[in-house]
């Protein structure tokens, strides 16, 4: 007999007496992860109830305190607004809620400035809490208009972003007023790519109006009577700066127009005011026809 046959017997005598035995680790493996879980669940159970605990203790003895100082005089004495111009008193009063004698300490300066960023013409606000005297002071940051929205012949004054502004308004100086319907949406853009130029240009801006959805005219100095500036629907600084620099090179606003329209990209075209002695002549041509 060969040393192969011989080993061949040898391991199938082995295999024939060796006894498989089920393999339980697998087993063993889930069963410890699963009491591992439970024991971390009840661990966070047990700290969560606990920090609740501590928690509330440490709120009893905030509140005592407060109650404590309140009683020897931190008590509130005045409040004190800086920055107000739109916002009334009034307002600020029924916002705030506040009275004097109230505990300082118990005020929440943070539910403060929520509830006063709230009224119409408050951009921002700061609130802060001084002592002897104890006074709550707040200064107030205030939109600003920087155009009125006509839609339905109703007029709505917008602040830098194009927002509504809801509260009532009345122009004690000249203000952008802009048309159109989605108009206050673009009207920040505008404004963005109209500021790349001459800033003094701005403000011969009386009437922007959207066309269509998608692009602006613009009427310079006079509502009825100014020159009529038509703007791409694209690349509005650009064609911005042109008119800029035609003004300037051959200053073309201060011609008898009445329309300059600009959304060509290498072309100006321009209608030319007819002035009263024209109209009469064409007047009198057309009565001249009629008889």
């Amino acid at each position: 007999m060969s040393k192969t046959e011989q080993k061949n017997i040898d391991k199938k005598q082995t295999s024939d007496n060796v006894l498989s035995l089920e393999r339980e680790w697998p087993l063993r493996l889930a069963g410890s992860i699963v009491v591992l879980a439970v024991i971390a669940l009840l661990a966070a159970i047990i700290l969560t109830l606990k920090n609740d605990l501590v928690n509330k203790r440490i709120n009893e003895s905030r509140e005592a305190f407060y109650d404590w100082v309140g009683s020897i005089g931190f008590v509130l004495n005045d409040v004190v607004v800086t920055g107000r111009e739109k916002t009334t008193l009034k307002e600020i009063e029924n916002a705030l809620n506040l009275k004097r004698g109230d505990n300082v300490l118990k005020i929440n300066l943070l539910e403060l400035k929520e509830k006063l960023e709230k009224l119409p013409w408050v951009k921002e606000a700061e609130v802060r809490r001084s002592f002897f005297p104890n006074v709550i002071n707040i200064n107030l940051k205030e939109k600003e208009v920087h155009a009125v929205w006509q839609i339905s012949e109703k007029f709505y004054p917008l602040d830098e972003d194009g927002k509504i502004i809801d509260a009532d308004f009345r122009a004690t100086e000249p203000v952008l007023l802009i048309v159109g319907a989605e108009a206050p949406d673009n009207m920040k853009n505008l404004l963005e790519s109209l500021k790349s130029g001459d800033a003094s240009y701005l403000k011969r801006i009386k009437v922007a109006n959207f066309i269509s959805q998608r692009r602006w005219n613009l009427i310079l100095d006079d509502i009825r009577e100014g020159i009529t500036v038509k703007l791409p629907e694209d690349n509005i600084a650009e064609a911005w700066n042109k008119l800029i620099k035609l003004n300037e090179t051959k200053g073309i606003l201060k011609r008898k127009l009445t329309i300059i329209d600009l959304r060509l990209p290498h072309k100006v075209v321009v209608k030319i005011r007819k002035s009263k002695k024209d109209e009469v002549v064409k007047l009198n041509k057309s009565k001249e026809q009629n008889i």
